[in-house]
């Protein structure tokens, strides 16, 4: 997907009883948002056969930002799905719990076309987060932002939506709600930055690059739903948030 600035596509997933997509979506929120979304499930895309052209992050921020992304085939007992995900240190990288659980193998390359070996998986139990250490050395990692974004702030989604190139897409928070497929994990974040199917994983990035979010879901309304930065600490700081991750064999 070539990047949009206005109005932003989104893409479900199956996978849950409401209606909601994993991954990011993006469309104009009603003010205020619904409480409820009206569809809600995780973004997996199908393995396929866009690049970026622009974007809100400066020029030495969109460098930045395409070093740390990486794109994930999930090879499964029969099965082939796609994601994205970004990196946390040099042998870390972060994306979600449904785009790495039941493989036989991961498969992981980032903008540069460089294949990175994966070395085992661990998924959350609150949250639609997974962290997959890695053999080799990831080119480079993002800043997680001290704190959640506010309504009407910049985010970038980077990603490799349907398992394509790298693709950069803009929009704004515009709201917040209770997340419709974990609900035991509190508010997620909404936002209208355009995203499709293996956007899942993708990190959503502030106006200066830090990552404020992970995106996991969508709805049919085109809303992106994003796990917030402060989840993600929480649950990086807690040693008990992540178990290996189940595997199709």
């Amino acid at each position: 997907m070539t990047r949009h600035s206005r109005p932003a596509r989104c893409v479900l997933v199956a996978g849950g009883t409401a209606v909601l997509t994993a991954l990011t979506g993006c469309a104009a929120l009603p003010d205020p948002p619904p409480p409820v979304p009206t569809s809600v499930v995780p973004t997996v895309a199908p393995a396929p056969a866009a690049a970026a052209d622009g974007t809100q992050l400066s020029p030495d921020g969109f460098d930045a930002a395409q070093r740390m992304a990486v794109r994930i085939r999930n090879i499964g007992c029969g099965a082939l799905s796609t994601g994205s995900g970004f990196a946390l240190d040099e042998h870390t990288l972060v994306t979600n719990r449904h785009v790495v659980a039941d493989s036989a193998e991961l498969q992981l390359s980032t903008y540069d076309g460089r294949d990175v070996a994966a070395e085992a998986a661990s998924t959350a139990g609150l949250a639609d987060l997974a962290v997959v250490r890695t053999v080799d050395a990831l080119p480079a990692a993002p800043v997680l932002a001290e704190a959640d974004p506010q309504v009407g702030d910049a985010v970038t989604v980077v990603g490799y939506p349907l398992g394509r190139q790298l693709t950069v897409t803009d929009g704004r928070v515009v709201g917040a709600v209770t997340d419709p497929l974990n609900e035991n994990l509190g508010e997620v974040l909404v936002t209208d930055a355009p995203v499709e199917p293996g956007s899942s994983g993708s990190a959503a990035l502030d106006a200066q690059g830090q990552v404020i979010g992970v995106v996991y879901a969508k709805n049919a309304d085109g809303m992106s739903f994003l796990v917030p930065v402060s989840t993600l600490r929480a649950m990086l700081g807690d040693d008990a948030a992540f178990a290996p991750a189940p595997t199709c064999g």
